[in-house]
C-alpha cells in the first residue's frame, strides 16, 4: 500500500497538517511517538491560542485529536528512525515496518535544551519554564530569572518585563551575545539586572520555585549567591528532531530544517516541513499549526501536479 501522504509528528503542526489532508480526501497516515508534542509536557494553562482563551495543554491536544478523528484521519503511534526516497516514492521506517508514500511532511518538533542544573526537572511547570510568551503572564508583579545571554534570552526578558517586577538575566560568559538593540531595549525597561560569569548551581523551593542559587565565576572563594525568584526561564536553545532525515534535507547551524518559505518544501521534491523542527523563527503553538496547514496545502498541490 502506498499512501499519498505520510505526516511524521503529532504536535500542533503534524495534527493540523493531518486535518487538512483528511479534508482533501488524501490517503494519509500520521505517525507520532506521542500526540501533542511539547504541549503534552505543559503543566500550565495556554492563554494565547486564538478563540480559546485559557486552556490546558492536554485539553488542547484532545481538541486537535477529536477534530482529526471526526474527519476519520488515520494515525499510528510509533517512532520513525529513517527516511529515504527511492525514485518518486518515500520509504519511512517506523519500528519493524517500512511504509511508503508519494509525499512526506516532517513535523517532529523540537525539545527545549535543558540547562542541566539540579531542580530544573523537579520544578518544571512549577516555576521553571521554557517559553516566556506562554508563561510570562503567570509571573505578574513577581521577580524572575532568565538563564542565557543571547537574543532568545533577551527577547524573553523583554516580554517578561511587561509583567514581572524584576528580571535577572544570567550569562555564563563574560560578555553578552544578544544584539545591542535588544540589550538597550531591556535596559530601558528599568527592570533588568544583568549578571555575567554566572555559574548556576541549582533551583530551590518548596512546592514552587523560590530562588535560584549561583556563584560568581570570577570569585575565587566560590561563595553561593541567592536570587529570590518565582520563575526561572531557561533559554539554552532547542534540539530539533531532525536526525533521521539524513541527506534529504539541509540543516542550519542550529540543526533546524531549511525550507522554501513559500511552500514549506525542503531541498528534496515532495518532502515538506512544518513547525518547530524547521527554521521558522517564532516557536509558538499557533504558528506551528499554521505552518502545518500550509505544508499540507503545498503537499496537496504537489501531489495533484505529479498526477498530471
Amino acid at each position: 500500500m502506498i499512501f499519498d501522504l505520510i505526516i511524521i509528528g503529532g504536535g500542533p503542526a503534524g495534527m493540523s497538517a493531518a486535518i487538512y489532508a483528511a479534508r482533501a480526501r488524501q490517503k494519509t497516515l500520521l505517525i507520532a511517538g506521542e500526540f501533542g508534542g511539547q504541549m503534552a509536557r505543559k503543566e500550565v494553562d495556554i492563554e494565547n491560542y486564538p478563540g480559546l482563551g485559557k486552556i490546558s495543554g492536554l485539553d488542547l491536544i484532545a481538541r486537535f485529536k477529536q477534530h482529526l478523528e471526526l474527519l476519520a484521519g488515520q494515525t499510528k503511534i510509533g517512532e520513525v528512525f529513517a527516511l529515504k526516497k527511492d525514485g518518486d516514492i518515500f520509504k519511512v521506517s517506523a519500528g519493524a515496518e517500512e511504509l511508503q508514500a508519494r509525499a512526506v511532511i516532517v513535523a517532529t518538533g523540537a525539545a527545549p535544551r535543558l540547562a542541566g542544573i539540579p531542580g530544573e526537572k523537579e520544578f518544571l511547570g512549577k516555576g521553571v519554564c521554557y517559553c516566556a510568551a506562554c508563561d510570562g503572564p503567570l509571573f505578574a508583579k513577581k521577580d524572575v530569572a532568565v538563564i542565557g545571554g543571547g537574543n532568545a534570552a533577551f527577547e524573553a526578558a523583554l516580554f517578561l518585563a511587561k509583567f514581572a517586577d524584576k528580571i535577572y538575566v544570567l550569562e555564563r560568559g563574560n560578555q553578552l551575545r544578544a544584539d545591542a538593540a535588544n540589550q538597550e531595549m531591556l535596559q530601558k525597561t528599568g527592570k533588568a539586572r544583568i549578571i555575567l560569569n554566572a555559574r548556576i548551581l541549582r533551583v530551590e523551593g518548596s512546592k514552587f520555585v523560590e530562588k535560584l542559587i549561583y556563584k560568581d565565576g570570577n570569585d575565587p572563594r566560590g561563595s553561593e549567591i541567592e536570587l529570590p525568584a518565582a520563575g526561572v526561564f531557561v533559554k539554552a536553545g532547542n534540539l530539533p528532531a531532525a536526525d533521521f532525515l539524513g541527506g534529504l534535507a539541509e540543516l542550519n547551524e542550529r540543526g533546524e530544517v531549511k525550507f522554501d518559505r513559500q511552500n514549506n518544501q525542503t531541498k528534496t521534491e515532495g518532502l515538506f516541513v512544518a513547525g518547530d523542527v524547521s527554521e521558522v523563527r517564532f516557536k509558538q503553538i499557533v504558528v506551528a499549526a499554521g505552518e502545518g496547514a500550509k505544508a499540507a496545502l503545498a503537499a496537496e498541490a504537489y501531489l495533484r501536479q505529479s498526477q498530471v
